[in-house]
């Protein structure tokens, strides 16, 4: 089945206190039920919808519930394992959801009041939402087994060692970053016809052998499905279906000619790469041959030494500043799935090209400003680090990304000019770092013979901003 929509991203670090904390010390019970309906809840999950003042929930998950009376509308109409049924409020989540969730908690402040959740709550699900603005410490989560987790136990394979990437509410091109040789991927699916996409990406990237397996409704033997609690974005209103059960559809992607099946879908992949197809690895230095570009390239070796110098960790966010192919700033992003990055190109063709780089190399979700720095940076948000590959003689280009950036943040420019290198040499002498030169040679013919082939060298300065604005 798939989960609801991707959370909001993380609070920034100077975020203050959840405001519902403020109104109502009321704990919130968080309950995850699947496709088997009130009859796979436990009795502490039954036990709080029952004495619930208000259940919220999506359209199909209230559906699931018993009846004030006792008969529910769960699988098989399961009646209620109790006298009084679910006798309280309920309310169906309004569209868009996120917006609506501080005013939904504070006009029920003082009530018992229950959510309904798709499987596990805190994966890719409504209880993250609750938590930044109620505080963690309000909340009480009852889950549910997670579609990984009935995928896994299906197909038997270990949960630890298989990758997982949501598509819903997010582009499918999310998956290309977490394609190589032998691995497993489960990809949570945000429709029926998720599965054909998937298998038209993998055909485009290279893994046309790959096999496939679509297991829908999972956990729903017999009785109604579950669509989820949309985290945001439009609510579930359709109508509960009593008949379904799971199913399993395998193929090879490169031969996928499936119809759109059960819109409650997860999508299990065993990477094969082609022959012949590129091989993408898991650390910086992509090759070249990867990306899109008209000549502005940072080049592989001298990419991957950037990418260790910008040392990006998870949640961090990247400024790239003249972005030319974006290369900088995609490789930024691979490196975590919470890595966030903006890219900045002066030159609209250089932009879409980065945007769709960006796409190919399975990070979409990088943000491509058009526009010329410094004026382009006003009103972005602060950097953890900044890479400025371009631009740096720009008037005022330098002092604003330095300016911008987070304490305990790293700044790295790279040149191959003697004029940007004299700037550079001057920041050094006043804020320290390192100052390096790295130089590049291939192996061509010369003749008959083999000679090294110098490419430009390239100056790189490496600064870390300490408190106060000076040297790290």
């Amino acid at each position: 089945m798939s989960p609801p929509p991707p959370a909001s991203p993380a609070p920034s670090r100077a975020s203050s206190a959840p405001a519902f904390a403020s109104v109502a010390p009321t704990t919130v019970t968080v309950v995850g039920i699947g496709a088997d309906g009130w009859a796979g809840l436990t009795e502490e999950a039954r036990a709080a919808l029952r004495s619930a003042e208000v259940v919220i929930g999506g359209p199909r998950q209230l559906a699931l519930l018993p009846t004030a009376d006792g008969p529910g509308g769960g699988p098989a109409g399961a009646p209620a394992d109790g006298p009084d049924g679910c006798p309280g409020e309920r309310l169906a989540w309004p569209s868009p959801l996120r917006p609506a969730v501080p005013a939904l908690l504070a006009a029920h402040a003082g009530r018992r009041l229950c959510v309904l959740a798709s499987g596990d709550p805190m994966f890719y699900g409504i209880g993250r939402a609750l938590a930044q603005e109620a505080g963690a410490e309000r909340l009480r989560v009852l889950p549910h087994p997670s579609s990984v987790a009935y995928a896994c136990a299906r197909l038997g394979w270990a949960v630890e060692d298989t990758e997982v990437v949501t598509v819903v509410g997010r582009p499918v091109e999310r998956l290309a970053a977490a394609l190589h040789d032998g691995r497993r991927v489960l990809v949570l699916s945000a429709g029926a016809a998720t599965p054909g996409q998937v298998a038209a990406l993998l055909r485009e990237r290279g893994y046309g052998p790959s096999r496939m397996h679509v297991l829908e409704q999972l956990g729903a033997d017999t009785g109604t499905p579950d669509t989820g609690t949309p985290d945001t974005g439009t609510p579930d209103t359709g109508t509960p279906d009593t008949d379904a059960r799971e199913r399993l559809v395998s193929g090879v992607a490169e031969q996928w000619t499936e119809p759109p099946g059960d819109p409650l879908n997860v999508v299990a992949v065993e990477c094969r790469r082609a022959d012949g197809a590129l091989r993408l690895g898991a650390v910086p230095g992509l090759p070249d041959e990867a990306y899109e570009h008209d000549g502005q390239l940072t080049k592989r070796h001298v990419r991957a030494a950037t990418l260790a110098a910008l040392a990006p960790a998870p949640g961090e966010l990247l400024w790239d500043v003249g972005g030319g192919s974006g290369s900088i700033a995609v490789e930024w992003l691979r490196t975590h799935r919470s890595c966030r990055a903006v890219s900045v190109e002066r030159d609209p063709a250089r932009a879409e090209r980065i945007g769709r780089n960006a796409r190919a190399l399975g990070v979409p979700e990088l943000r491509v400003v058009t526009g010329a720095a410094p004026a382009a940076l006003a009103g972005l948000p602060a950097p953890d680090a900044v890479f400025i590959g371009g631009g740096l003689t720009v008037p005022g280009l330098l002092d604003a990304c330095w300016d911008a950036l987070r304490e305990g943040g790293r700044l790295v420019a790279n040149t191959v000019t003697m004029e940007s290198e004299a700037l550079l040499a001057d920041r050094y002498r006043r804020y320290g770092g390192e100052l390096v030169r790295l130089a590049v040679a291939h192996a061509a013919p010369v003749g008959g013979f083999t000679g090294w082939r110098q490419a430009m060298p390239v100056t790189q300065w490496t600064v870390t901003k300490a408190s106060g604005g000076g040297r790290g």
